[in-house]
């Protein structure tokens, strides 16, 4: 059990809360716009695209987390151990080895491709793309301050992977929550930054604070959360959602603006309750009056049918 513990602390299997709840929106989206999945009169087949399909989608998001997780303490465990911030983490400390982290994220990779087969054959083809993003996250940081939404694209392939996994084919509604998403994860990514603007500066690493300062890395934040909250609202327009979606968008917003007013540049006290608690919050509250909403507003899913990009 101490293995397994350390292992979940080596991927930090909390922080799954900000992404998961997000390809529950996608999957719930793919699974009305597929015009009844959960049908029980669908013998065989319900079984394959309703609870099956939902636990592969929930495997898959495991996986690639996990490897995306163990490959960045692998690839940064100098760093982490010259940190003080950061050399108590598994590899560091010597708790986990790094070649053990590296064999872990190399079995993740592995189950996720395995896994994204059995779903259908556009997410095993994509499976290798899904990985290089969330795989090369780890080296941003190394060459561009731009590492926040390299990020915030990795988690945003969450929704629209979870879509693709029930429909088999792009829509813009999946895509708009995807886009929040990167913008949502690349402005509270920036405020976790904050704590290593000195570290990052004197190690020669990139981020919004090592680069603009911590004043106005908190705009770019800020920003980001702006065009995030503009991406839930016009999916909120274009799904014709109902005014359950509307009271979970009115919590989402107010977590960001939360955030926002305590944390300053001058006081990073309250980071922690920033980046975990308000954005958690965030996403599992939004994520429940959203999936609420698609099943008690029908024609949301039916827009999403009639502007597919691609079938």
């Amino acid at each position: 059990m101490s293995t397994v513990k350390n292992y979940l602390s080596l991927i930090k299997f909390s922080h799954t809360i900000f992404a998961m709840p997000f390809a529950m929106i996608g999957f719930f989206l793919g699974i009305q716009d597929s015009s009844g999945a959960w049908n029980l009169n669908k013998s065989a087949g319900f079984w394959y695209a309703g609870p099956l399909k939902f636990v592969l989608v929930i495997l898959c998001m495991v996986f690639a987390r996990s490897a995306a997780m163990a490959f960045n303490r692998y690839l940064d465990r100098s760093f982490d151990a010259k940190n003080p911030r950061t050399a108590i983490r598994e590899i560091p400390s010597g708790i986990i080895s790094a070649n053990s982290a590296l064999r872990f994220t190399i079995i993740s990779c592995i189950l996720f491709v395995v896994t994204c087969f059995f779903i259908n054959g556009l997410c095993f083809f994509l499976s290798p793309v899904a990985l290089f993003v969330i795989l090369f996250y780890s080296y941003t940081k190394r060459f561009t301050p731009l590492c926040h939404l390299v990020l915030g694209l990795g988690l945003s392939l969450a929704p629209i992977g979870a879509y693709l996994a029930v429909v088999g084919h792009f829509s813009l509604l999946p895509i708009l929550f995807s886009f929040a998403v990167i913008f949502w994860v690349s402005g509270f990514d920036i405020i976790y930054a904050l704590q290593d603007e000195e570290f990052d500066k004197s190690n020669q690493l990139y981020s919004m604070p090592s680069w603009l300062g911590k004043s106005k890395a908190l705009r770019v934040s800020e920003l980001f959360h702006l065009l995030s909250a503009a991406c839930v609202v016009s999916a909120g327009f274009f799904g014709a959602f109902g005014w359950w979606y509307w009271i979970g968008v009115a919590i989402f917003m107010g977590m960001l603006i939360y955030q926002h007013s305590i944390v300053k540049p001058n006081d990073l006290s309250k980071v922690n309750l920033a980046f975990m608690t308000a954005n958690g919050i965030a996403s599992v509250v939004f994520a429940i009056f959203v999936i609420v909403d698609i099943f008690l507003t029908s024609h949301s899913a039916n827009l999403s049918h009639h502007y597919s990009i691609y079938r």
